[in-house]
């Protein structure tokens, strides 16, 4: 896909963003995103998941940009001010569909190969692109391991503990659901917040900041079509056929990656022993934090940054 920067960085801040927003252009979105450091330093992508948004990194970054790293920060589909281009536009929340977002968006920063830490859908896709696009990929920080989905075995029952954590999942497959988010999706995401991260004290302002996030005018519409072709209830965009027919053979993953798990994540806690170990190839680490629970960039950013930093100076060595 065709990618073009529309914007240069002098762009006046948006929303509840303490930094300027950035734009590019690919053949779907005009994506959104923050960028830090020096441009010619060595790149880091930082990706949010759902219900968040780049305010999860705003501790990450500073250490990063003080060892020299040109960090970009994106607002993924259907969050903050990134819009689609055109209203006939499938708004699709696929996994496939965030994966080739990153692709696209590294090709319009000239970006060719980045580390990258995600966690939630940003883990997701960063997860794909180092499955599927292993040269683009430094390294990698993922919370909760290999999460890419098998949705041929969604239909698999789990065992009733997890089964009700997933309870949001369900409950957006209905209309009720979908409804119910558009009516209260800031009172909705803030119940998910304390639900997925129970030890962390978080401010209502700093809810407040990312909450803006969720105004974005697809938000509901990509977040409902995400929690429903994940388990097979919805077509997804023949546009990513082939990616989630790739996906569906359970690629392995071949970059050097530590995987940060939160102890009291409420949604998806670890177990033992680690069942992701087997689908990476090369140096994988799995590192349980605790007191933290679901957003772990923001719970605990010190080890996120360690993180990145570490596999980098690997890379930087073995090279």
């Amino acid at each position: 896909m065709s990618t073009q920067t529309i914007s240069d960085g002098s762009d006046a801040l948006s929303g509840d963003s303490p930094f300027p927003i950035q734009h590019v252009r690919t053949a779907h979105l005009d994506i959104a995103f923050e960028a830090h450091g020096k441009v010619y330093g060595d790149p880091v992508i930082l990706l949010h998941g759902f219900p968040y948004d780049p305010r999860a990194f705003d501790e990450v970054v500073p250490p990063l940009v003080a060892r020299g790293h040109r960090v970009i920060v994106p607002y993924l589909r259907g969050y903050g001010p990134t819009r689609f281009l055109s209203p006939d536009t499938m708004r699709s929340g696929q996994q496939a569909a965030l994966a080739q977002d990153l692709i696209d968006l590294m090709d319009a920063l000239d970006i060719q190969c980045a580390a990258l830490a995600g966690y939630d859908w940003g883990g997701r896709a960063a997860n794909i692109v180092a499955a599927l696009w292993p040269h683009r990929v430094r390294c990698l920080v993922t919370a909760n391991g290999y999460n890419i989905q098998d949705i041929a075995g969604a239909a698999k029952p789990l065992a009733p503990e997890a089964e009700y954590l997933l309870w949001y999942q369900y409950y957006f497959h209905t209309q009720r659901g979908a409804d119910g988010l558009a009516a209260n999706r800031r009172a909705l995401c803030n119940l998910l917040w304390g639900l997925w991260s129970p030890s962390w004290d978080f401010l209502p302002e700093r809810f407040a900041q990312t909450a803006a996030s969720f105004d974005n005018p697809d938000f509901v519409e990509v977040v409902i079509h995400s929690y429903r072709h994940r388990f097979g209830y919805a077509p997804g965009d023949p546009a990513f056929d082939a990616i989630e027919a790739a996906l569906a053979a359970k690629p392995l993953i071949a970059v050097p990656t530590i995987s940060l798990c939160g102890a009291d994540d409420g949604v998806s806690p670890p177990t033992n022993p680690d069942p992701d170990e087997r689908q990476f190839s090369v140096r994988y680490e799995r590192r349980v934090l605790q007191r933290v629970g679901h957003n772990v960039p923001q719970e605990a950013p010190a080890e996120v940054a360690d993180a990145l930093l570490e596999l980098m100076l690997s890379s930087r060595e073995a090279s």
